[in-house]
């Protein structure tokens, strides 16, 4: 099966309070339905310190996200868009397709 969203995709955000945010895919969990965006999703997390020399304190990281919140942008048109599924001209690799502007991704 071919996903919509991989790593490295810029994708937009479509609801929560992070919506219209843009950002990097930094992981995706596609059996949790998950995804991890750079700059989205910032929680604070209070850590203790586990051992000598480590510092305590607060840390702010990326949350997951579900992956329906989310749609990928066209690297060609710039457009947020739906992707279809394109196979090549072999029949046995398959390709992301824009829905807006047709093209390959």
């Amino acid at each position: 099966m071919l996903s919509r969203v991989r790593k490295n995709d810029t994708v937009v955000v479509l609801a929560g309070k992070d919506k219209g945010k843009q950002g990097l895919v930094i992981s995706v969990d596609h059996v949790k339905g998950m995804v991890v965006v750079k700059d989205v999703a910032i929680v604070t997390r209070h850590v203790k310190a586990r051992k000598t020399g480590e510092k305590s304190g607060l840390i702010k990281e990326e949350a997951a996200i579900p992956l329906c919140k989310v749609m990928p942008i066209c690297p060609i048109c710039k457009n947020p868009c739906r992707v279809q599924v394109k196979f090549l001209e072999g029949g046995d690799k398959k390709s992301r397709v824009c829905q807006r502007c047709k093209e390959s991704f």
